[in-house]
């Protein structure tokens, strides 16, 4: 009859380090996902289009750099949100920590959509 605690204990000591190291895991820049969709706005003749960059991992991670060769945009787009480096880069959120569940917008218009992939950020676990 002892034994029957034992085992419960060992079990939920097990099931605990998994969690644990689950939690732990290192995060990665693939855990950055950027999203985007038609709005379904026109401005100056231009579709409009709004960006949506998440954060997969338990950890924030800031300076989070994406290819965006300009940002093209006939309206203006937030600072704040997306400011291009140079001719080729952008910072999101002004460099800021994304945290899990605190997404970054904006929206931009121009006649096709442009692609933003990733090409760094700095995780902090």
């Amino acid at each position: 009859m002892a034994s029957m605690p034992v085992k419960l204990f060992s079990a939920v000591a097990v099931l605990s380090l998994y969690m644990i190291g689950a939690r732990s895991s290192p995060c990665r820049i693939s855990d950055i996902a950027v999203h985007q969709a038609r709005t379904g706005g026109i401005v100056e003749g231009k579709p409009e289009y709004e960006v949506l960059v998440s954060n997969h991992c338990h950890c924030p991670q800031s300076q989070v750099i994406v290819r965006c060769y300009g940002l093209s945009s006939v309206e203006r787009v937030d600072p704040r949100s997306i400011r291009p480096l140079d001719g080729e880069r952008c910072v999101i959120g002004g460099g800021y920590p994304i945290a899990p569940g605190a997404p970054v917008r904006f929206r931009y218009a121009w006649m096709t959509p442009q692609d933003f992939p990733l090409v760094r950020s700095q995780i902090h676990c």
